[in-house]
């Protein structure tokens, strides 16, 4: 623009002057390189049991270990299922259904208060495994390790034939149906129930769309049936040794996943079940 000083003519600064200075500003300012984003902090690496978050499903490597906790469960149900009588340590939904038909007078005296006692024991086992990997973020081994001790304890008791009375039996199952319960929170994958498991695997079988892991699958159903065959052939040819199957199996799949979880890398998952893995209102 122009204007006249004093009979001079003053040509003034063009109105682009400021959007220049506005934009060598703008300019001036990029070239402050700005802060890094902060990175998360890293999880702990300790050799402790508990205080760390949990990560995901079992990776290919821990197969075994689910393979090894299958036949445990196989061996603890059919070991109760026998020696304590006409009740299930893991299998919750064929308890229920004794439940039922005990209260419509069918069965042997006394099985309602054995599959109470069951059920009782059972959501107290999962209560307990909850807690450990959820509040305390225990890591698998830890909850293993207190299912191997509850198992051992049962077989002690058993092997040693400090078991005769009818309360006694049901201290025994109080026993076994905790320690499945633990179980039941140790992983996504389940190892104490297998209707779901069974439901999704016949699924995919008839949509032909099986999965490279479907092997692992009949693999566990497999353990299941063989921990049952072991525990009653126990039970047939050497009754003080029936309980021994699940403790075995056990205390397995918690080498396996000790070894596989040092430097504080594995822990139990926190996520409820997949669908194609199993139903948790499943039975086996």
């Amino acid at each position: 623009m122009t204007r006249v000083a004093d009979g001079a003519v003053v040509r003034g600064a063009p109105r682009g002057g400021r959007s220049s200075g506005r934009g060598a500003a703008r300019a001036e300012n990029a070239r402050v390189p700005s802060a890094p984003p902060a990175l998360p902090p890293s999880p702990p690496s300790g050799s402790s049991s508990c205080g760390a978050s949990r990560t995901g499903d079992a990776p290919r490597g821990g197969e075994a270990a689910l393979l090894l906790l299958s036949a445990a469960s196989g061996a603890a149900d059919a070991f109760v299922f026998l020696c304590v009588g006409q009740v299930f340590a893991g299998v919750m939904t064929g308890n229920l259904v004794l439940l039922g038909a005990s209260a419509a007078g069918a069965g042997e005296d006394g099985v309602a208060l054995k599959v109470v006692v069951a059920l009782g024991t059972y959501f107290c086992g999962v209560a307990a495994g909850a807690l450990m990997s959820g509040r305390r973020g225990c890591r698998v081994p830890a909850l293993l390790g207190a299912e191997v001790i509850l198992l051992g304890a049962a077989a002690v008791l058993w092997g040693l034939e400090l078991v005769t009375s009818y309360g006694e039996r049901l201290g025994l199952l109080s026993l076994v149906a905790v320690a499945m319960g633990v179980q039941g929170r140790v992983r996504v994958t389940p190892t104490n129930y297998f209707t779901g498991t069974l439901t999704s695997l016949a699924g995919r079988v008839a949509l032909r769309e099986l999965r490279r892991g479907d092997g692992w699958v009949l693999g566990r159903l497999a353990a299941v049936v063989a921990g049952a065959a072991v525990a009653a052939l126990a039970e047939r040819w050497w009754s003080p040794g029936a309980a021994l199957g699940a403790v075995v199996a056990a205390a397995g799949a918690l080498a396996l996943e000790t070894v596989r979880g040092r430097g504080g890398r594995l822990r139990p998952d926190r996520r409820k079940p997949r669908p194609d893995r199993g139903n948790p209102a499943g039975a086996a």
